[in-house]
């Protein structure tokens, strides 16, 4: 199969959006150790300067999602501003409720009201924000659940999840939406409340159509068919945006596309095939924390993954497959698969990007702009912004 992309599939590549988390530019770690590195943001403007790099380069990355309390400040129509001026917007505000003592044992599912009542005024203050930064979305996730089989009432718990989500839900404006993310286990390791895309939809379902679920590619048990649960949110309205990334064992927020480019390459036909490219109401997203690589060309490389497996689903031969379908010819219907997922669509995607006034290599135009040195010189001092900070 050629490489060429055509001018159908350049203009679908043309509208593709990813974006980028604030919190992979501070400092991050493993479970055991925060690492710090040269030229770390000291505070949300220069996340937001170090993100806009991305899209600078690539022309991919044209908005940055905020973390509430980590990207606080004083000003949110200051930092609305900042981001304007630096060629990118403020897109979707995450909540933060498993960094506070009180919510040990619960934060939305909490036994005790005052504790629920402190956490949902929490995702009111995210909506606050959302209001200042002109963002759409309320993305939650929740470290919830229990360790013990008899700790907890599980019931219970969901009922009050609904109740709490209730509650914030109708606090969003007409055009702002809820967008629930799972995660099948950790920190809570004998049940977690929100451990699947089937509870996530149940609680949203019941919510209204502003309410959508977060699928996150690195939230998910070994072997899981991720693109059957792409396919069946799409086909019921409810996949409300993707949290991209990669594991090798648990929730490992690796470049997208490192663990395994096949499983992203098979995501994205399913994204295709459901209409889900380009959707306004389909939001791609990166969530990852780079612990040894550099930030910046980190979030680089990852934006261009997903445009390269884009690229590769769409070459796809549709005619070619439905023919093979149709006669149940199983060995060509995984042929033609493979040969899209085989093509090598780097040089074309390097002679579009020149195109339109990118570099052929956003990695190599980077390391040559400077901008690394620039920071790690002028950043002295002061607080690092990371996680937790």
């Amino acid at each position: 199969m050629s490489s060429q992309l055509t001018p159908e599939i350049l203009s679908t590549l043309e509208r593709q959006a990813i974006e980028v988390p604030s919190w992979a530019y501070g400092n991050s770690g493993t479970r055991f150790k925060v690492f710090t590195t040269p030229g770390t943001p000291r505070d949300p403007f220069e996340k937001i300067a170090d993100a806009a790099q991305v899209h600078r380069h690539t022309g991919l990355a044209p908005a940055v999602a905020l973390h509430i309390p980590w990207d606080r400040v004083d000003d949110f129509g200051a930092l609305r501003d900042f981001a304007v001026e630096q060629g990118v917007e403020l897109g979707t505000v995450n909540s933060n409720t498993f960094q506070d003592d009180d919510y040990k044992f619960g934060a939305l599912t909490h036994e005790d009201e005052r504790i629920r009542r402190k956490a949902i005024d929490h995702h009111l203050e995210c909506i606050d924000v959302m209001h200042l930064t002109g963002s759409r979305d309320l993305k939650i996730w929740l470290a919830e659940g229990s360790n013990y089989p008899g700790q907890s009432d599980m019931r219970a718990r969901q009922d009050r999840l609904h109740e709490s989500l209730e509650a914030i839900y109708a606090r969003l404006s007409d055009d702002q939406r809820l967008v629930l993310e799972y995660k099948f286990f950790e920190p809570a390791f004998y049940h977690t409340d929100v451990p699947d895309w089937g509870t996530s939809y149940a609680q949203v379902a019941a919510l209204g159509d502003r309410a959508m679920v977060c699928l996150d590619t690195g939230h998910h048990a070994p072997g899981t068919n991720i693109e059957f649960i792409v396919m069946q949110l799409l086909r019921l309205g409810k996949l409300g945006s993707f949290d991209f990334n990669s594991r090798f064992y648990a929730d490992d927020d690796l470049m997208v596309g490192a663990a395994d480019p096949f499983q992203l390459f098979r995501i994205l036909v399913e994204v295709i095939r459901g209409g889900g490219l380009g959707h306004p109401d389909v939001t791609f997203m990166l969530d990852q924390c780079h612990n040894v690589e550099a930030k910046i060309p980190g979030q680089i490389r990852s934006v261009l993954n997903v445009q390269e497996m884009t690229a590769r689903a769409l070459l796809l031969d549709g005619d070619a497959l439905a023919a093979a379908r149709a006669e149940n010819d199983v060995l060509t219907a995984n042929e033609v698969f493979m040969d899209a997922f085989y093509t090598d669509v780097r040089p074309a995607l390097a002679e579009w990007r020149e195109a339109r006034g990118l570099s052929a290599d956003p990695m190599g135009e980077y390391a040559q702009s400077g901008y690394q040195q620039r920071i790690e010189a002028d950043r002295i001092g002061g607080t690092q912004a990371g996680w937790g900070a």
